[in-house]
């Protein structure tokens, strides 16, 4: 067989999403399968049992991110790695993550069917807490296993009520042992949808993925005092909530002033003491701020620093920001990038090469590992929302450039 003829199945392919997809499945098509919960716990033990039974081996680490190895012919054991993430949002879509990890999956089951033996082994993986929905901040699996953070952070992030990484992780069965120099990667790539409109308003079918912009993520809490919502005056009070609707168009008008590449989002509020008759004595609200290139990133950050803290001198409430994640726009690597650009080109797709306004696991990998990243398009740029949507045939061609990719990197043994 020539193996640049090699294909996945499709209609495979597309039922295991499906099947996955019915794990928190949500009456408007989407999933809420939240970080570290039974629901989590319950695709990751689908995912083994379909990873046992094409032969892989399964390893977790302390932070309970999966390794699922097909064997290689040599005696380097710096494997292909491939996978993403198998947590959503409160109101996610089925493919956002879930893809990425059962396309590495079909690749697999592809190698085993045409019975191709690779001279480095293949691995899937499933990154812990991606979204950071639960427990901030995002990608935070990926981020220990890279060492950008230290394993006792790792555990200690908490959810709203309480509850710590470390001691889900040990709730659910998937606190792991296994080291990160137990899984070096030779390359790495991440198969995704794109989260954005472009691919489908080209009418194109891949994305070559060159970077990923930018983030930061800031906590701002303005504290007030609680008073009477009857006796006391308009001007005697101190609002946390009226002094918030001031701060925050000072806020979006950063990115407005800053250009098209400029990003903030303002995601979460929590108003207290939340009484209808009592006066708002303190306000929490998160900021989302991104941007693809490191001197305009740099300066957006500190002019939303700025504005926030000269609002609390100004204001007469009390104003605090904590800066709780920053991580800098990054290039991904050349030789990958060319990888992933000739494995469309031999798959005979279309494709466009583009940075990523999403923030994703590679992100990370990409400190330790060779790293590059494959988008196909979905329905209206829409993610991160359950109508999120893409195509059989555009799943099927990522998961084609993605073999092709690991092929590329793995080698055929023989």
């Amino acid at each position: 067989m020539n193996h640049s003829e090699l294909r996945v199945n499709g209609d495979r392919l597309w039922n295991s999403l499906m099947r996955m997809a019915e794990i928190g499945a949500t009456p408007k098509g989407g999933v809420c399968r939240l970080a570290l919960t039974d629901l989590d716990l319950e695709s990751r033990d689908l995912l083994t049992e379909w990873c046992h039974s094409e032969g892989c081996d399964r390893k977790i680490d302390p932070m309970g991110n999966l390794f699922f190895r097909r064997p290689g012919t040599s005696s380097d054991t710096r494997a292909v790695g491939s996978g993403s993430h198998l947590d959503s949002q409160p109101t996610g879509g089925k493919f956002d993550g879930a893809y990425g990890v059962l396309a590495a999956l079909e690749v697999i089951r592809t190698l085993n069917d045409a019975q191709i033996s690779t001279q480095l082994p293949v691995e899937l993986v499933v990154w812990t807490n991606e979204e950071g929905s639960r427990f901030p901040p995002a990608m935070i699996g990926a981020a220990i296993y890279a060492g950008v953070f230290d394993l006792e952070y790792g555990h200690s992030r908490s959810d709203l009520d309480g509850r710590t990484m470390g001691e889900e992780l040990e709730r659910i069965g998937y606190l792991g042992d296994s080291l990160p120099d137990d899984h070096q990667f030779s390359a790495f790539f991440e198969a995704h949808i794109e989260q954005g409109p472009i691919l489908e308003q080209m009418s194109l079918p891949i994305g070559v993925v060159t970077g990923v912009q930018g983030v930061n993520w800031y906590d701002v809490t303005i504290i007030g005092e609680e008073a009477h919502a009857g006796p006391t005056p308009m001007e005697s009070r101190k609002d946390a909530l009226r002094g918030a609707s001031d701060l925050l168009p000072q806020i979006y008008r950063i990115a407005t002033d800053s250009g098209f590449d400029a990003r903030i989002t303002l995601g979460e509020f929590r108003i207290q003491p939340g009484s209808r008759n009592t006066v708002p004595s303190r306000v929490e609200f998160s900021i989302d701020m991104r941007h693809p290139n490191l001197h305009e990133f740099d300066r957006v950050d500190q002019n939303i620093k700025n504005i926030v803290n000269l609002f609390g001198k100004e204001s007469g409430l009390q104003v605090e920001i904590d800066h709780i994640w920053r991580s800098p726009p990054i290039e991904f690597d050349p030789n990958c990038i060319d990888v992933v650009r000739n494995s469309a080109k031999t798959c005979g797709y279309g494709f466009n090469e583009m940075v990523s306004g999403a923030g994703h696991d590679s992100v990370h990998i990409s400190k330790v590992a060779p790293t590059s990243m494959i988008f196909i398009p979905c329905d209206g740029g829409v993610s991160h929302n359950e109508f999120e949507n893409t195509s059989k045939e555009q799943a099927e061609a990522g998961a084609n450039v993605l073999l092709h990719s690991v092929l590329a990197r793995a080698g055929i043994a023989g």
